[in-house]
C-alpha cells in the first residue's frame, strides 16, 4: 500500500453548515504512520476545513480535485458512522476503478457499503488490529 485516500463523513445529513467531528482523520493517519510509515495518506479535508462555506464554483473545483486524486490511490479508507453522500460518491468512484475500499461502519447492510467495500470494520480499533495482524507480522518475518 503506497497511497491511501482517507474518505469520511463531513456534513452527513446536516441541514445547515455544521460538520461532524473530524478527529477520526488524525487517528487513522496516526495508525498508518505507526504500522505502515511509508504510506502516503491523502486527506481531502486538509486545507479545506471551511469548505462548507465555499461558493458553488470553488466547492465543485475542490470536489473534482478529490475525484482526480482517487485515481492515484491504491486503497480508500471510508469512515462512516452515519450516511455520507460525498463518501458514497468517492466509494463508488473507487469501486468502478477497481481500487479497494475498506469501510469503517456499523451500517453493514447499506447497499453502497456492501457493494463497494472489500473489507468492513466495525470501528477504528478493528481496522488497527487488522493492519497490525497483516503488516506487523510481515515486517517481523523480514
Amino acid at each position: 500500500m503506497k497511497k491511501v485516500f482517507l474518505a469520511g463523513i463531513i456534513q452527513g445529513s446536516a441541514r445547515d453548515k455544521s460538520i461532524h467531528s473530524q478527529d477520526y482523520r488524525e487517528r487513522i493517519e496516526m495508525i498508518f504512520k505507526a504500522i505502515l510509515p511509508e504510506t502516503e495518506i491523502y486527506n481531502p479535508y486538509d486545507g479545506h476545513e471551511n469548505s462548507v462555506h465555499y461558493d458553488i464554483e470553488k466547492g465543485k473545483s475542490v470536489f473534482d480535485s478529490s475525484m482526480e486524486r482517487i485515481k492515484e490511490c491504491d486503497l480508500m479508507i471510508a469512515y462512516l458512522p452515519a450516511a455520507s453522500l460525498g463518501t458514497a460518491v468517492e466509494m463508488w468512484e473507487c469501486c468502478k476503478r477497481g481500487i479497494p475500499v475498506w469501510t469503517i461502519t456499523a451500517m453493514k447492510d447499506n447497499w453502497i457499503v456492501r457493494f463497494c467495500s472489500e473489507k468492513i470494520f466495525e470501528n477504528i480499533e478493528s481496522l488497527e488490529n487488522h493492519l497490525r495482524e497483516s503488516f506487523v507480522s510481515i515486517s517481523e518475518e523480514s
